[in-house]
């Protein structure tokens, strides 16, 4: 029998691609926190998508005490720009209601990611986003879980006007008081934090000034945070620490933006007198309104002397990453690093840089698109054609620092003290 020899081919298995899953979760109040935890969902869905041969675990994007008709979910953003970048194929969630309230959010988000092939499963409804039926059931049940969400919102509403016309306020919390069998009783430690706010701002102290002195001091903030300007500037402004309540001065224009608005008469204010005790009497608080009022005028003015320079919006801090501005200084113009301004050498190492300085470094240069301001006063300026040209420039002595009318207070200052020791 004559021998044969066949060549054996071998047909490589075609492994399917593993479809990329993440998952989405909220809670958004302190009950739902506490009996189905944020924790406990991430635990889940990690476990579940992980579970699946078919599927890669692309993570669980989760959101905490955030509302469903609201859109600044910081981790939802982060998914739906993930989905877009091509790293999701498919996103899993408990509900319609935990992805979104607003049937036309949720349909423009179903929508755009439909249109580049990721996929939505709402677990609670059975519904996948892909399949033919997906957008018709959604569009139903987003209505009525819109229309839950504006039932809530009435309830809500109804009950805190309610509690407005008895005289109680929709939130006690509150720095320099404890809210306790409906009336605020004060704190003594923070009350005096109070005191010293207003005391310092009526010396001539700012916002930020404030804020700023208050985080070195180690002082936390009703909530144990570090400060900043705008909790220094409803401190001043909260007519509660006179003793009295003014309910409704504020109101949300709707359930799904809830932007807050000024009441001018669209819904009644109650006022109450005598309320709880004091922190600040009511001089103090109408002489600090005053002086707010003053400085907003004295700033609007500034606004519309505003110049634009040379170097505005040129000049850059290496460590910061902020613009520097204009300053005027008693050794006469600067131009500093806004976080240096605002929060001192511990929040930004960078120098001002004396105005005459930079004028005679780039006196030969045209057409600077940019300054880099380094270390060792040196200045990367890069030119409108993209080449770079590094320049450094020395301090000021203190003798060259000094203006002619600081001379002349120094002299008077002296001849002073001679007068007085002779």
């Amino acid at each position: 029998m004559e021998r044969t020899v066949k060549k054996v081919h071998f047909i490589n298995p075609i492994i399917p691609k593993r479809k990329r899953v993440a998952a989405y979760a909220r809670v958004s109040s302190a009950k739902d926190a506490m009996h189905h935890s944020l924790s406990a969902q991430v635990s889940y869905y990690s476990s579940l998508i992980q579970s699946r041969g078919e599927w890669e675990y692309a993570g669980v994007y989760a959101d905490e005490a955030k509302t469903g008709t609201k859109d600044s979910r910081q981790e939802f953003t982060r998914l739906i720009a993930d989905c877009k970048a091509g790293r999701i194929d498919m996103v899993i969630t408990k509900s319609i209601s935990r992805f979104a309230r607003n049937t036309v959010t949720l349909l423009s988000v179903v929508r755009e990611l439909k249109a580049i092939g990721v996929d939505i499963y709402f677990e609670e409804q059975n519904i996948y986003t892909l399949s033919a039926d997906g957008e018709l059931m959604l569009t139903i049940l987003a209505s009525y879980a819109q229309e839950e969400s504006l039932s809530a919102s009435e309830n809500q509403k109804w009950r805190i006007r309610k509690n407005f016309s008895e005289g109680k306020p929709w939130n006690g919390t509150i720095l320099g008081y404890r809210y306790a069998d409906g009336k605020f009783i004060i704190e003594p430690s923070e009350a005096e934090v109070v005191r010293r706010i207003y005391s310092l701002y009526l010396d001539g102290w700012g916002y930020e000034k404030t804020a700023n002195t208050l985080s070195q001091e180690g002082v936390l903030t009703r909530f144990g945070n570090s400060w900043d300007l705008s909790v220094v500037k409803r401190i001043l402004k909260n007519y509660t620490y006179t003793g009295n309540l003014l309910l409704q001065s504020t109101y949300r224009d709707n359930y799904i933006n809830k932007k807050t608005l000024k009441n001018n008469g669209e819904l009644p204010q109650y006022r109450v007198e005598n309320a709880h005790e004091a922190i600040v009497d009511m001089d103090t608080f109408n002489a600090v309104q005053a002086e707010i009022h003053r400085r907003a005028e004295k700033h609007q003015r500034s606004l519309h002397q505003n110049k634009t320079y040379p170097f505005t919006s040129k000049i850059v801090c290496e460590h910061c990453g902020k613009h520097y501005r204009r300053k005027i200084t008693a050794a006469g113009a600067v131009w500093i690093c806004t976080t240096f301004n605002s929060k001192g050498k511990s929040a930004c190492p960078s120098k001002q840089i004396p105005e005459q300085v930079l004028i005679d470094i780039t006196r030969d240069l045209a057409d600077i698109r940019s300054i880099r301001a380094c270390d060792n006063n040196v200045l990367n300026i890069t030119l409108s054609d993209g080449t770079t040209v590094t320049r450094s420039w020395q301090d000021r002595s203190r003798k060259d620092s000094w203006t002619v009318e600081m001379k002349a207070t120094a002299r008077a200052n002296e001849l002073k003290r001679r007068a007085c020791n002779a």
